[in-house]
């Protein structure tokens, strides 16, 4: 679960999931040459970890792993919400097995043994089809405006109010709290809202990300109800219950 090389700012995020180490290694290698940055996993539980703290824009994911199989990993990740594009990769030769991964919302198919090259040609082709990344702090590419208590926050204007009365929000803070509110009841580590958020790494002690969210907890102050939570040990959540459930309004 180490990444194979240090890249390029914003490079694309590669998570490998098998559990032999020798393809988890030949094909890191070759997808760090292409210049992808690679996480590797072993199992379920390890990806998870890693989705838990980076922002991953694809995943290669065996279907026959110990414990929870690659089929129940993604289905598992589907029913959770994760739109990550995953590619299965699979022994199995027979169409039923191919339409099982595909029907579990894999994104491909690929048969054991591959070529790395066949392998990197359909991870291209899959990311020139997702959509355009957005720069960190940027508005959304598409309106979305959601509301929760007496706030309303617009991502494609950048624009956040309370009571229809316009709040002053920094670009950090408007990365934040969009990240926040797109992983609704979801914990984020640190290391991946900030990741997500500003594009770059924690330092060791860097307590800036802390900052910035203790001062966008109280733009969104609303009596002592607070729609940031600090979940301990993991990092922090956004979390609108007890206030309305948010309301993601038609674009």
């Amino acid at each position: 679960m180490n990444p194979s090389m240090t890249t390029p700012h914003r490079a694309d995020v590669i998570a490998i999931v098998d559990d032999d180490p020798r393809v988890r290694q030949l094909l890191g290698s070759y997808l760090s040459r292409e210049g992808y940055e690679v996480f590797e996993a072993e199992n379920g539980a390890s990806l998870s970890s890693i989705l838990h703290r980076r922002a991953i824009a694809l995943i290669v994911l065996d279907v026959l792993l110990p414990g929870e199989d690659g089929l129940s990993v993604c289905q598992r990740l589907r029913a959770a919400g994760v739109r990550t594009p995953i590619i299965i990769l699979s022994a199995k030769a027979q169409d039923a097995d191919r339409i099982a991964g595909l029907t579990m919302g894999a994104d491909d198919y690929v048969r054991k043994p591959f070529n790395p090259r066949e392998l990197r040609a359909r991870i291209q082709a899959i990311l020139r089809r997702s959509p355009p990344r957005e720069e960190p702090g940027g508005p959304s590419i598409s309106s979305e405006i959601v509301r929760f208590g007496m706030f309303e926050f617009d991502m494609g204007t950048r624009t956040l109010r309370k009571d229809g009365r316009v709040l002053g929000i920094t670009t950090v803070q408007f990365a934040i709290l969009k990240v926040l509110v797109r992983h609704t009841g979801q914990p984020l580590s640190r290391e991946k809202l900030a990741h997500t958020a500003r594009g770059r790494e924690l330092g060791a002690f860097d307590r800036s990300l802390d900052v910035q969210v203790s001062r966008l907890r109280k733009l969104l102050e609303d009596g002592p109800f607070s729609y940031i939570l600090t979940v301990w040990g993991v990092g922090y959540m956004f979390e609108p219950s007890g206030k309305g459930n948010i309301i993601r309004l038609p674009h």
